[in-house]
């Protein structure tokens, strides 16, 4: 079972991947992103909430290394690092805001936790 659960999460990072690399309008508006104006946030969604955590995911499940998983793991620690100070500091709308704190903080914890 619990073998199961680091390739599961490698999964999940590639299908929110896929929305910000795929479907950056949808991302935006789920993240309550503003896309008017310039299509740099759209680019920016691309990259960074699209093929950056496409390519994090897929390199866990080709290497299977557990290293590969604990990086993943940073990776999300550092964004839940991000969603918690914004919390503290620029106040977004607390429920929203704290299921994507779940959504980086529990699976940060579980993959460093099991993987260095």
């Amino acid at each position: 079972m619990l073998s199961l659960i680091n390739p599961a999460l490698a999964v999940l990072t590639i299908g929110f991947g896929l929305f910000g690399l795929i479907a950056p309008r949808f991302t935006a508006k789920a993240l309550d992103f503003a896309t008017e104006g310039s299509t740099m946030g759209l680019s920016e969604l691309r990259a960074s909430a699209g093929g950056l955590f496409v390519a994090l995911g897929t390199a866990c499940l080709w290497t299977g290394a557990p290293w590969a998983y604990g990086m993943l793991g940073v990776a999300y620690a550092g964004a839940g690092i991000g969603r918690v100070t914004s919390i503290l500091i620029d106040r977004p709308p607390l429920p929203k805001a704290a299921i994507w704190a779940a959504f980086e903080i529990l699976p940060a914890a579980w993959l460093i936790a099991t993987n260095f």
